[in-house]
């Protein structure tokens, strides 16, 4: 089936090339974040549980014990070996935003 342009027919109406007409777009979901595990925050000397502030909290952040009151950073006191124990936390890494 084709169609005519005008009246006495002389010339086939061609379709373009889908690739001509319309451009194509590929969209990708950005993920910037992602569940690596479950851990356990412990003192790595007195192995007492510790809490962490309501929040996220940075691998690199500040942390003290409650009952040697031994200071380090988060990731000190961060196990992901198994199994979990009661002081369990969701730990998740997320990337950089690029700009």
């Amino acid at each position: 089936m084709s169609f005519q342009r005008g009246i006495d027919g002389a010339e086939p109406l061609r379709p373009d090339p889908v690739g001509a007409a319309a451009e194509t777009h590929e969209y990708r979901r950005r993920v910037t974040a992602g569940r690596l595990g479950t851990g356990t925050l412990a003192c790595p000397r007195c192995d007492a549980p510790v809490a962490l502030p309501p929040g996220p909290a940075a691998v690199g952040a500040p942390l003290g014990c409650p009952y040697c009151h031994h200071a380090a950073r988060v990731r000190d006191f961060l196990s992901l070996a198994a199994p979990a124990r009661p002081a369990r936390v969701e730990v998740r890494v997320r990337l950089p935003v690029p700009r």
